[in-house]
């Protein structure tokens, strides 16, 4: 029987509550599927900061290196001050693993009210490609005159062609899995040298893809273009900022941050994916049962597709669709946190892996047609 191992670091607020809803459905397919899954808790996030004062230390990275796959709660703390968490573990986390690949799912479940008025399930389910450790995310910066009226603020952009080749490439499986269409985002006509050099790369490796259509949309009218035609979109691959920011718009597309999930990708496969709900740690409900885990058992399938464990990602998809349509409309989860958590695992053991999503048209199961193959996992 093959086994996954998988570091877990629960992290601050409701990370811990939601994670702890993950594994047990992940346990439950794993259960249905016939394979194993082993787990090691990493001591990471606020209360170790305030504790050691340490982010990431060299200890639990080399660990962390040694696993399947990461599965991360959620940090932040307001007793930590802005940015230190997120630079120094998350981030910090990417860069090392070399996350180059971002993957931020946009789809409206059945049952699931958009924001968006009229948006049906039909309309909505495309995949935003982020590149995930450069931009303006790694440039440095520098201010002079602070404090006056001349103050002068320079905040620097990276991109390298090795790993923006690393993001489109994956972008271009991703699409070869799922619809054969990709869109570039990106704002060429002002960030004219870096604009270049990624429309130069996604041309380069697009003949390498001739069954793949791919075309072009400035950034500003990604943003119009989303909430009245999603449907217009399969795979959009596009630069850290641009995407940070369009895929928060997607997520609200989808029904909220409670159900929006994401994976952050090692394309080579030589060090371990992390894959992580979209929200914040949420301090101020921690522990009270309100959080809606459906977002982190979501991340917890797309880490069983890029593991090679295809039907057991699709069933836990489904199941979490499923009992996601059963929810209230509106921020009221109806149930707790463990409640929600518990019926997504119970249904995880019987639901038809294609009751709610179409198997050939899933995300999970284009991360597993994607996934690369030098992956640790004995994946099924």
């Amino acid at each position: 029987m093959p086994t996954h191992d998988l570091a877990v670091v629960a992290g601050d607020g409701i990370g811990p509550d939601v994670t702890v809803e993950a594994l047990r459905s992940v346990r439950a397919a794993a259960d249905r599927f016939g394979f194993g899954i082993t787990t090691t808790d990493y001591d990471l996030g606020a209360e170790r900061w305030l504790r050691d004062g340490v982010a990431l230390d060299d200890a639990s990275l080399e660990g962390l290196r040694r696993h399947d796959a990461i599965l991360l709660g959620a940090v932040g703390d307001p007793r930590v001050p802005p940015g230190v968490l997120e630079r120094g573990l998350v981030v910090a986390l990417r860069v090392a693993l070399r996350h180059a690949v971002n993957v931020r799912p946009v789809r409206l479940y059945p049952g699931v009210t958009s924001p968006v008025r009229d948006l049906t399930p039909e309309r909505c389910d495309l995949v935003i490609i982020r590149e995930n450790t450069e931009g303006l995310y790694a440039g440095g910066g520098s201010t002079v005159h602070r404090g006056t009226d001349e103050a002068t603020a320079i905040q620097t952009s990276v991109t390298t062609t090795a790993a923006t080749r690393a993001c489109v490439g994956y972008a271009f499986r991703l699409a070869r899995a799922r619809r054969r269409r990709l869109t570039l985002c990106h704002k060429t006509n002002i960030l004219v040298e870096a604009g270049a050099l990624w429309s130069g790369i996604v041309e380069e490796i697009g003949h390498d893809h001739p069954e793949v259509a791919h075309d072009y949309v400035h950034a500003d009218a990604m943003c119009q273009h989303l909430p009245l035609a999603p449907e217009r979109f399969d795979v959009v691959v596009t630069d850290n900022l641009f995407g940070d920011i369009i895929s928060d718009l997607g997520a609200t597309l989808q029904g909220g941050l409670g159900v929006a999930a994401s994976g952050n990708i090692n394309p080579a496969g030589d060090t371990p994916s992390m894959f992580e709900p979209v929200h914040g740690s949420a301090p101020d409900i921690a522990g009270t049962g309100r959080a809606n885990p459906v977002a982190a058992v979501l991340s917890a399938a797309m880490c069983l597709a890029g593991l090679g464990e295809r039907e057991a990602a699709l069933a836990l998809e489904a199941a979490a669709a499923s009992v996601l349509a059963e929810l209230p409309v509106g921020p009221a989860l109806g149930d707790t946190t463990a409640g929600v958590g518990r019926r997504i695992a119970e249904r995880v053991r019987d639901v038809d892996p294609g009751a709610v999503v179409d198997p050939d048209a899933s995300l999970m199961t284009a991360l597993s047609a994607a996934a690369p193959r030098t992956r640790r996992g004995g994946g099924g």
